[in-house]
């Protein structure tokens, strides 16, 4: 037979909301640090191919 579940704490809630949106944070920083070294160049993981102008 179902037996309804005991309610979350509202504590607990908090707390794994705050590491869920930890997450997302340190993955916009990293893909923001990763944008920063490619448009300077001095990106170690990646390689970009660099268009010459004739000038």
């Amino acid at each position: 037979m179902a037996v309804p579940k005991k309610r979350t704490s509202i504590s607990k809630k908090r707390i794994r909301k705050n590491f869920w949106k930890k997450k997302g944070y340190w993955a916009a920083l990293k893909a923001f640090s990763l944008s920063i070294s490619l448009s300077t160049g001095n990106s170690k993981s990646f390689f970009v191919q660099k268009i010459q102008t004739l000038e």
